[in-house]
């Protein structure tokens, strides 16, 4: 048997054990960090001065002090000092001061970007997988500088915001 959990590593009671209120709460104070989490901010490599119980962050790539060691963990107060909580791929954490998620790819924290196959609102499909490119509008009969002109515009947005191939 294990001391820890698979994927957090949290603390496991062990028959005969003595104190098992202290592993039991130890493994409750780090779940209460990783279930829904909420970072004040990301990247973050000096601890806060005064933070309030129950705030996190995302630490940074080469922290210091009390952070030292734990690069790209999530590191949440308590009552009782900081409880370090390493990322498993698939994590997403709110970050508070951006307004938008970070996911853990296993490798890094990637900020903001949502994957998915649709984007659907009030049920239905707005945005599916990019379509083939279009092409300009070339030649014909009858030449209508200003349609080919909102054409191309719309064609340049779209190839933009990468709902179609260049």
């Amino acid at each position: 048997m294990t001391d820890t959990t698979a994927r957090f590593a949290l603390p496991l009671l062990q028959p005969g054990q003595a104190q098992k209120e202290l592993y039991h709460n130890e493994a409750l104070a780090l779940l209460d960090s990783g279930l829904h989490p909420v970072a004040e901010t990301s990247g973050e490599v000096v601890p806060p001065p005064s933070p309030d119980p129950g705030q996190s962050w995302i630490v940074g790539s080469a922290p210091t002090g009390e952070w030292s060691g734990q690069a790209d963990a999530l590191a949440t107060w308590t009552e009782s000092g900081w409880r370090i909580l390493d990322p498993v791929e698939g994590m997403s954490v709110w970050i508070r001061a951006d307004q938008f998620f970070a996911r853990w790819d296993g490798a890094a924290w990637i900020p903001g970007e949502v994957i998915g196959e649709s984007l659907k609102l009030g049920g239905e499909q707005v945005v599916g997988a990019r379509k083939e490119a279009i092409e300009n509008v070339f030649g014909g009969v009858t030449v209508d500088a200003e349609a080919r002109a909102a054409i191309a515009a719309i064609l340049a947005a779209l190839r933009d915001h990468g709902l179609i191939a260049t």
